[in-house]
């Protein structure tokens, strides 16, 4: 395989049929509100076999309003919304103390399937947060107690001494506090699933939520 990117681009295609199905979205029998269907989408992309189907982009912005996207895992989706975790003095932790607002994208390519969802975020009470963690493996915990995420990094040798004192307390003692660890929930106001066709006649639908009348359901051009 050749490294011009270019050549590479065009040498790749997107939906082969031997990897992906594209089921059929009916727009008239979706449910009223967007979270029972996030549910399904998300069951049929783990049966459907799609690896990391928790993984999702995570977009904020600072402080000058300048945007900012990265990969990170979803820790459940409820009435209360969308929920991860990360260090308040993270890099996003501190874009979203000032602008508390952000939107999420699932991509689940093995079935051709789009989820954006955006709205303000809030912080889960402490106890919450905590208890996620201690839900998690030892080896999310090591990484919570790792800390200082973001922060400039001397050496790959200190990484590597501040991450084994980690992972031995968090064996060690497994309820270990991690005190900057924080539990987010982004509440959407709008919701979008994207159902991919071959020929191109995508079917997007689109939630919002407003004050007064709850959820709205519309199709948009794809």
């Amino acid at each position: 395989m050749g490294t011009d990117l270019h050549e590479l681009l065009s040498s790749l295609r997107v939906w082969d049929p031997e990897l992906t199905d594209l089921p059929v979205l009916d727009p008239a029998a979706a449910p009223a509100e967007p979270l029972p269907l996030f549910t399904r989408w998300f069951a049929e992309a783990v049966a459907a076999g799609q690896p990391e189907p928790h993984t999702m982009s995570l977009a904020t912005a600072d402080p000058e309003g300048l945007p900012d996207v990265r990969i990170v895992m979803l820790h459940g989706a409820d009435a209360d919304g969308w929920s991860f975790a990360t260090h308040a003095h993270s890099r996003k932790g501190g874009h979203l103390a000032v602008r508390p607002h952000a939107a999420l994208a699932f991509y689940w390519p093995v079935l051709g399937r789009q989820v954006r969802v955006r709205g303000p975020v809030v912080t889960a009470p402490a106890e919450e947060a905590r208890a996620d963690l201690r839900a998690r493996s030892a080896g999310a915990l090591a990484s919570a107690l790792t800390g200082r995420q973001s922060e400039l990094l001397g050496s790959p040798e200190e990484l590597t001494r501040a991450s084994e004192a980690a992972w031995e307390l968090a064996r060690r003692e497994p309820d270990t506090p991690a005190p900057s660890w924080t539990l987010y929930r982004l509440r959407p106001d709008e919701v979008e699933f994207f159902q991919g066709d071959a020929l191109r006649r995508h079917t997007r639908l689109r939630y919002r939520r407003s004050p007064r009348e709850g959820w709205t359901r519309e199709l948009l051009w794809p």
